[in-house]
């Protein structure tokens, strides 16, 4: 990964979320590169409650947040979610994230595979140790750097694979993700298990241990960002070929596609490009 992503794959309403938060991505210290996307981080001051809508993608993130002045600063685990992830952000507050690449969380939590956080939101301490100390290391300063340097600093101490890279299990979860990813003929899992040499059963146990969720759950989510982010992209109804860009997601037809994206979003794809 040479530097952090800089699409909007999976932010709803991403340029209403920008006018009114500072969102930036943050690349990780050499050594976490095998198991980070990246950092992310968003400030905000707000006159209005604003809540921000995600399609989460299929990684784990770490969350350290300080959502509003009168609250606590509290870190939590947010697995793997089918269901659009709403925030509300109001007033002043910070959050400090980690996404980890599809199958590179577990080598930081190595007690339970992957699928045991899936759906959840849980205090970060039950799957790694944490304190106030890190929860204020990484929050309070005002410095981006001394922030990105202490996220750093925090899961260099918590990897339990130092040194080791990503080799067997975390390295093919991570590889075969990316290759859904970045191939659109990666649309069936029976051709995913064979790209891997893995039995679709074997390639079903693998991402349930070390992704989360099972290989066709990746596949119709990353295609589902596709949709969202041409949505976003072209702006003007009718911009989008939705035919067209079925075809080409590996769609039967645009119904297929249609229904996929309204059960993740909530509203049809022309009614969302309406809306932006």
């Amino acid at each position: 990964m040479a530097a952090p992503r800089r699409d909007t794959r999976g932010i709803v309403d991403a340029a209403g979320l920008f006018a009114r938060v500072r969102f930036r991505r943050r690349e990780p210290a050499p050594a976490l590169r095998p198991y980070l996307e990246h950092y992310w981080l968003i400030d905000w001051d707000l006159d209005e409650p604003y809540v921000s809508h995600v399609v989460p993608h299929p990684s784990v993130n770490v969350v350290f947040q300080h959502l509003d002045e009168a609250s606590r600063p509290f870190a939590e685990i947010a697995g793997i979610r089918d269901e659009l992830f709403a925030q509300r952000l109001a007033g002043r507050g910070r959050v400090c994230g980690v996404q980890f690449r599809p199958g590179g969380f577990r080598p930081f939590s190595p007690r339970h595979p992957v699928s045991h956080w899936t759906g959840r939101r849980v205090p970060l301490a039950e799957a790694m140790p944490v304190g106030d100390e890190d929860v204020t290391a990484i929050l309070g300063p005002d410095g981006e750097d001394e922030r990105v340097a202490a996220l750093d600093a925090f899961l260099q101490g918590v990897l339990r694979a130092p040194g080791g890279g990503t080799d067997g299990p975390v390295a093919r979860a991570t590889a075969l993700a990316d290759l859904v990813r970045q191939d659109r003929t990666m649309q069936r899992v029976d051709l995913l298990a064979a790209a891997a040499g893995l039995s679709p059963r074997s390639l079903q146990r693998l991402f349930g241990a070390y992704v989360g969720v099972g290989p066709k759950w990746v596949v119709l989510r990353y295609r589902i960002h596709e949709a969202l982010e041409r949505a976003e992209a072209e702006g003007a109804p009718g911009a989008v070929d939705w035919p067209a860009l079925a075809a080409e997601l590996g769609y039967s037809d645009q119904a297929h596609l249609v229904r996929d994206f309204t059960a993740t979003v909530g509203v049809p794809p022309t009614a969302y490009a309406r809306q932006g």
